[in-house]
């Protein structure tokens, strides 16, 4: 643009100002950020639609409790408000941060959409661990059994499991029991027979693991047992994508472990059933797109617009991203912050977490500086220390009760 106005001394400018989405106070908060950008051409974006309401910034004690407040600020103002789900996108810089999110959502059964992505139950490495863990549970389950059989390859193919699949009907029993018939030998050869006995062998004993004794030990130790990080390795198109995959199902462990802990008995049966019907949710709601939460990338939401915005992972090392910042441009990064917040029509959240764990530690972390370049008088602090008084605490307490009772009258 520079140049051109140099070749072109007499060049006229035009700038399309006016913005027909959003309201003047998302505006004011967009224009601050993208001001401390270098410009060729100033440019401030008004709105007639007024000033509309506060920014919230929510300052969560953890990630876990990040997550757990969008999903409940969600369904909360879907029973008092009467909003559809449809309305709220949850915007974040990078696809790792909706892991947790999408756990948390279908644990409150709220219907969702990843856009730009696979959702996490999805990705082809939570589909294998998730086949494991419900052949460990269920035995009959031939779909789990085809699924874990030969990932990674066990050297039993196609004719092997067909012969055992036409064996197995014949028997009208599982495809994993009838390994263990003494029939099935006169069907394969020694070999073939030998490696289906070997992979049953090992689920027995691992189920046994896991079921009666650590259940979070036992799942790593199955993981180790059939060195499924060497085969994402080999499956994957860079050692970073491997490891981007396995961080993947260290998360599914974890939320199994959390989980855990939140149970009654601690019956992991239960809370892998749990999860099981979390994913059979996620693919019945995958038919249905008319009311479902939108989850993006700040880079997949360009040109989107929706009434109620949450941008979460507001803190130093997320948005900007630490590789930016190592690097000296957070310019890309301001740019980024810029397309969150004008993506939200009447209402903006942001979101972010005092602390997170990485490496199986907890780290402090520090909130965003493009908070800080944001006027102070158009945001609302909420989790900074600044409680709220017991009274109103109990008197929204009882409000959302009674929201919820009016919904199932």
């Amino acid at each position: 643009m520079a140049l051109l106005q140099e070749d072109f001394p007499a060049l006229k400018v035009i700038k399309l100002e006016q913005n027909y989405r959003s309201t003047s106070r998302i505006l004011k908060a967009a224009n601050s950020v993208i001001d401390n950008n270098p410009h060729v051409f100033l440019k401030k974006l008004w709105s007639e639609h007024g000033m509309g309401e506060m920014i919230r910034v929510v300052r969560c004690k953890t990630e876990e409790h990040e997550t757990e407040r969008i999903a409940h600020d969600i369904i909360n103002q879907k029973i008092s408000k009467g909003r559809s789900f449809k309305d709220f996108a949850v915007l974040y810089r990078g696809n790792h941060q909706s892991r947790l999110l999408e756990i948390k959502l279908q644990a409150y059964q709220i219907p969702y959409k990843v856009s730009g992505g696979s959702s996490f139950f999805g990705k082809a490495e939570i589909k294998d661990v998730m086949g494991y863990l419900r052949l460990m549970i269920n035995p009959d389950d031939d779909n789990a059994f085809l699924r874990v059989v030969n990932t990674p390859r066990r050297e039993i193919g196609p004719s092997t499991l067909e012969k055992l699949g036409q064996y197995a009907h014949l028997r009208e029993c599982s495809m994993f029991n009838a390994c263990d018939e003494l029939g099935l030998e006169s069907q394969l050869k020694l070999r073939q027979y030998a490696n289906l006995q070997r992979f049953s062998c090992w689920v027995e004993e691992t189920r046994e693991n896991i079921l009666r004794n650590d259940a979070v030990a036992g799942i790593k130790q199955m993981l180790r047992d059939v060195d499924y990080e060497q085969w994402l390795q080999e499956q994957s198109s860079s050692t970073k994508m491997a490891e981007k995959r396995m961080e993947n199902v260290w998360q599914l462990i974890a939320s199994i472990e959390r989980m855990l802990e939140k149970s009654d008995d601690g019956d992991v049966g239960e809370v892998i059933s749990k999860l099981v019907l979390l994913d059979m949710l996620e693919q019945q709601e995958e038919e249905d797109d008319s009311d479902r939460v939108q989850l993006m990338t700040l880079h997949a939401s360009k040109g989107l617009e929706y009434p109620f915005v949450f941008l979460m992972g507001l803190e130093e090392e997320i948005l900007p991203h630490r590789s930016s910042i190592e690097e000296d441009n957070i310019e890309e990064e301001r740019r980024l912050m810029y397309v969150g917040i004008t993506r939200a029509k009447q209402e903006l959240t942001f979101t972010l977490s005092a602390k997170r764990r990485m490496y199986g530690e907890d780290f402090e972390t520090s909130p965003s500086r493009f908070l800080d370049e944001i006027d102070a008088d158009d945001l609302v602090w909420e989790g900074r220390g600044d409680a709220k008084p017991r009274e109103e605490t109990q008197a929204l307490g009882q409000a959302h009760l009674a929201n919820i009772r009016a919904l199932l009258d």
